[in-house]
């Protein structure tokens, strides 16, 4: 473990520079990938599957069929499938107790003013399978869809060099009822969700992880689809004083460190802890503050994914905390929970955009229309103010559409 200065000075400029995914040579190589396969389509998909995957396939293998699907089931066991439908459960049950209810104004004017929230048509979810299958991923993106509302999820990762999706991931989506799932990983699986092929039509949202040329994809698409983050290397703060259980912090950390470019960081009042911490734990970063206040400030200033609050007064830290994408408090809520079950979406906000973006909501999966209808009665009580508003904004035509319905 490296040890900054207190105060966490030059933390800010370390986060950032580890945090940088995104360089020059992969935006062209990733914008190469686009324009091929929104001028070549399916050939291009294919191409590019080949080359990367070392997977050889036609047009028609391209979506695995359902009998593939089902037939996942047998290469796993039936505790595995239990585990599973508890999971999903959970997941699910969160979901549901976000679902909004739609504003809605009415006056004895004659004015009804409303929102409808409307599911989205369609979603992509981009599942890695590259050093392990990211099964975790498929009900943490799926579940939240489904409960929105949305009728066509396609979930697209890519295959093995013989042509097949891991097992795991089939069941996952035979359980959650999802079966258009397409044999196509990296850059080329998000142009393909986003511009359409003559096999793959395209969607409306994309979510899930991936690597730096998944999310350049997801970058540039931006606008044609849209996107739920551009997400960065994994992330944890933990937050400990005298009274946390070293055991406990080295635990949070080391779990951290084994996400490829993972950052680990401890922020702690305790030399004894840092010390012992330090002498165990070697790939993250350390910093010894001066109070609780101290660990606050830097948490907020950056913002991260995951924040682990093991502080004997955690219920005290977390009213100030404002700015992290999963907060875990005290010694029984690990990160893993949230990783894997507790119910909230493990697709979180990296990079410091916790500031600004929250974990997957149900929300991520619908859209608002707004309704307005008015009597004349009410029309014409707010004419006058339409009128002077649009004259000063040079727009005469746009108030003569109101008048003409005064005229006889």
């Amino acid at each position: 473990m490296k040890l900054l200065k207190q105060n966490g000075q030059g933390l800010q400029q370390l986060y950032d520079r580890h945090l940088v995914s995104r360089k020059k040579s992969i935006e062209e190589k990733v914008r190469h990938i686009i324009d091929d396969i929104r001028l070549n389509g399916d050939d291009a998909v294919l191409k590019y599957t080949k080359r990367f995957d070392q997977a050889k396939l036609s047009a028609k293998e391209m979506r695995v069929p359902e009998c593939e699907i089902s037939g996942a089931f047998q290469n796993i066991t039936s505790d595995f499938i239990n585990d599973l439908k508890i999971i999903i459960q959970n997941v699910t049950t969160f979901y549901k107790a976000q679902v909004q209810k739609p504003a809605r104004i009415k006056d004895a004017d004659g004015i009804l003013l409303k929102e409808e929230i409307l599911p989205l048509e369609s979603v992509g979810i981009y599942i890695p399978a590259g050093t392990a299958p990211l099964v975790s991923s498929v009900y943490m993106t799926a579940i939240p869809a489904k409960v929105a509302g949305v009728k066509r999820i396609v979930i697209a990762t890519p295959p093995n060099k013989e042509g097949y999706i891991n097992p795991y991931i089939l069941a996952v989506a035979n359980l959650l009822k999802v079966d258009e799932v397409y044999k196509v990983g990296g850059a080329q699986a998000i142009a393909a969700l986003a511009l359409g092929t003559k096999t793959i039509a395209k969607v409306d949202k994309i979510v899930g992880p991936g690597n730096m040329y998944v999310t350049e994809a997801k970058r540039q698409l931006f606008g044609y689809v849209d996107i739920d983050m551009l997400a960065g290397p994994s992330e944890l703060v933990v937050i400990a004083n005298r009274y946390s259980n070293p055991e406990y912090v080295i635990a949070e950390l080391e779990g951290q460190a084994e996400h490829i470019g993972g950052l680990a960081i401890l922020l702690t009042t305790s030399k004894k802890l840092l010390k012992i911490v330090k002498q165990r734990f070697h790939n993250g970063y350390g910093v010894l503050c001066e109070n609780s206040e101290e660990m606050v400030e830097i948490t907020n200033r950056l913002a991260p994914e995951h924040l682990q609050i093991l502080t004997n007064d955690h219920k005290k830290i977390l009213k100030g905390i404002k700015n992290a994408g999963a907060i875990f408090l005290g010694p029984y809520s690990p990160t893993a929970l949230g990783d894997y079950g507790a119910g909230p979406s493990h697709v979180l906000p990296t990079m410091g955009s916790a500031r600004f973006f929250s974990g997957l909501c149900l929300s991520d999966f619908t859209k608002k229309n707004h309704v307005i209808a008015y009597s004349k009665r009410a029309l014409e009580k707010i004419r006058g103010p339409i009128e002077r508003v649009a004259q000063l904004e040079g727009l005469q035509k746009h108030y003569e559409s109101i008048k003409v319905r005064f005229e006889k």
